[in-house]
């Protein structure tokens, strides 16, 4: 279910209360009560050793098996290389702390060939690079063969641009947008039969936290959505950051479509969360697959002050997006029914409230099943940590 449960004069007098915080007051109880729901696996996982894939395939096996939603199909994979390989917490390797480990891509995409996937597509839009995906990765330290060779016919693509495409495509959002109507992106995002989001465990400084649905952030190329992206049309190659739709400092390529209020707040709390709502809606994610066996507290990259390793040992799947990441947030120790001013939203507003507000999916715990390990017997405490950072 797609746009608003609700008729035109319930948001109307709901929109009346909005301020230029938040974007509203109370939640109609017609969005939570019509959001969808779907079962959510949970494990724990202490290590990337020999444990990990069948673990994985287990929970797979708990949502309802991999074979029903891959097999004879091509599948595109949104991993997370958040930030240049340069970047490193202290002498740590990115993979422990803000990268998507490679152990887990190598294992997903075993198991998704293991249930007769046809093609699988490693995709991500490096920071500000239209080099390869394999030259990227390997100044992070990873050998791009190790991924290549965990299936038949595993292909990357750096998103950041056209790559092997010949156009954009052209992805809407429907009913009615929080930031844009729609998204130009990479081919990879429309040549594919599943969507998957693999995505790292951790606190973000924009957006409270980042799990499976922020992680499609990085599907914009910064050819239209970067600083440098084309004024008429896209950039050739990507130039800079997504500032863009961070700060709001300019319009994407005439070419693209641009937001649905220019007179909209400009601060990152409030754009980015609309924008990845947007995103998921009009791009979604047929399955989540959360990492946080390592990862890191306080913020998205070691860039963030503060920022601390932690190990909580934990892998999450399901196939809603959003009842993946509210599962997600409260083995965090958040609470998934927040809103802006409670943590992890202290400066920003919930992409999981934005996006069951587009019918995506239920933030409601008490709507969600969880399989596997209980939350409670599986919660690392990153809010204990948030609020002794300060």
């Amino acid at each position: 279910m797609h746009g608003y449960p609700c008729s035109r004069r319930q948001w109307l007098t709901t929109a009346a209360g909005a301020t230029a915080g938040t974007y509203f007051g109370a939640l109609p109880a017609a969005f939570a009560a019509n959001a969808p729901t779907a079962p959510v696996s949970v494990a724990r996982c202490p290590t990337y050793g020999p444990e990990l894939a069948p673990t994985l395939e287990k929970m797979f096996d708990q949502i309802g098996g991999l074979g029903r939603l891959v097999k004879g199909k091509t599948v595109a994979v949104k991993i997370n290389l958040t930030g240049s390989p340069t970047y490193r917490l202290g002498y740590l390797p990115a993979e422990d702390t803000h990268y998507t480990h490679p152990a887990v891509i190598g294992a997903s995409v075993h198991l998704m060939f293991k249930a007769g996937a046809h093609r699988v597509r490693l995709l991500e839009s490096p920071w500000s690079t239209a080099d390869p995906i394999e030259e990227y990765i390997l100044q992070a330290g990873w050998e791009p063969r190790d991924l290549l060779n965990a299936g038949p016919r595993v292909e990357f693509e750096n998103t950041n641009f056209l790559g092997n495409g010949k156009k954009y495509s052209r992805f809407t959002v429907p009913g009615r947008p929080h930031m844009f109507p729609a998204f130009d992106l990479n081919h990879s995002y429309e040549d594919c039969d599943v969507f998957v989001s693999i995505a790292k465990m951790k606190d973000h400084a924009t957006a409270g936290i980042t799990l499976s649905m922020k992680n499609c952030f990085g599907i914009t190329p910064c050819t239209i959505y970067g600083t440098g992206a084309g004024v008429d049309e896209p950039s050739i190659i990507p130039r800079g950051g997504r500032s863009l739709i961070h700060a709001g400092n300019r319009q994407p390529s005439k070419s693209s479509p641009s937001e649905v209020d220019p007179k909209s707040p400009r601060e990152g709390g409030y754009r980015v969360p609309r924008t990845v709502a947007d995103l998921v809606v009009a791009r979604p994610i047929h399955l989540a697959i959360i990492e946080g066996i390592h990862t890191m507290a306080g913020g998205e990259g070691p860039w963030i002050r503060g920022s601390k390793l932690v190990k909580p040992g934990v892998l999450v799947v399901g196939t809603n997006s959003v009842t993946t990441d509210a599962v997600a947030a409260a083995l965090m120790n958040y609470d998934p029914m927040a809103d802006r001013g409670t943590p992890p939203f202290e400066h920003c507003d919930s992409t999981l409230r934005l996006a069951e507000m587009h019918g995506v999916g239920t933030r409601d715990l008490n709507r969600i099943e969880v399989l596997g390990t209980p939350i409670a017997e599986a919660k690392f405490d990153f809010a204990a940590l948030r609020k002794a950072r300060g």
